[in-house]
């Protein structure tokens, strides 16, 4: 199944970045939200209430399958009481530190290894994933030394449609400069990342579940992806190099 494949796309979030709980981390960007802001508001409580204003915002985006600018998304849905001229200056660090109030994200076990052998291997590598804010991603590649792994990198808060929308894939690959077919996608979520994928004509979907969140699972004909991992490590074993059989 995989001989035909050459690009590999990966998915961030629980697929090549993992979110690990450090309060310290989280205290500190919750305090400069408020900073930015500028709220005397105790920081837990207002970034509670932003917690709740960014579920309807997900919805919206979910909904329409877009994702809205940073200046929009602050004036519009996570502090629209504020003057807006202000927001927007500030929106893009906002976002940031937004992101990281949540807690602090590291690659996945196996990841760098991973990444280095595909490449040796000749596969093209491609990062497809919904996120908002345009920094956070760039930074961490150029910080951790991977800027020159990957060929394509497809934020939706830079394209501004979000997956499952097939435009967002196909982009991908016509950036890659590999043929949709010929691609392989590996994420986390049976709907968004396997019905994308299968709209967009992607040749390869895998998905990499726990085996507890597996067995909760309801996959069906409509979501089955090709493969199913539990270790990021286990891609070396799918793909073992372009016009190679995979190994089981």
């Amino acid at each position: 199944m995989t001989k035909h494949i050459k690009a590999v796309f990966l998915d961030l979030g629980n697929t090549l970045r993992m979110l690990v709980n450090d309060e310290e981390h989280m205290q500190r960007a919750r305090l400069e939200i408020t900073r930015l802001v500028g709220t005397n508001e105790d920081p837990v409580s207002f970034c509670a209430r932003l917690d709740e204003r960014y579920k309807d915002y997900r919805k919206w985006a979910f909904a329409e399958l877009t994702e809205a600018s940073e200046e929009e998304m602050w004036t519009r849905w996570m502090t629209p009481e504020y003057p807006a001229e202000h927001i927007t200056a500030v929106a893009g660090e906002l976002t940031y530190q937004f992101r990281q109030s949540k807690g602090r994200r590291v690659l996945v076990d196996g990841g760098r290894e991973v990444i280095e052998e595909l490449d040796r291997r000749g596969y093209t590598l491609g990062i497809i994933s919904n996120l908002i804010g345009k920094r956070e991603i760039p930074e961490w590649l150029k910080a951790d030394g991977l800027e020159s792994y990957f060929k394509s990198v497809m934020l939706s808060s830079v394209y501004g449609r979000r997956k499952p929308h097939p435009s967002i894939y196909l982009e991908a690959a016509r950036r890659a400069g590999v043929e949709a077919a010929e691609c392989a996608y590996v994420g986390d979520n049976l709907k968004r990342d396997v019905t994308g994928t299968r709209d967009a004509g992607f040749g390869m979907v895998i998905i990499m579940l726990t085996p507890a969140e597996l067995a909760e699972a309801d996959i069906t004909d409509e979501n089955r992806p090709d493969r199913i991992i539990h270790d990021f490590r286990a891609l070396l074993d799918i793909f073992p190099g372009p016009g190679l059989a995979p190994r089981d």
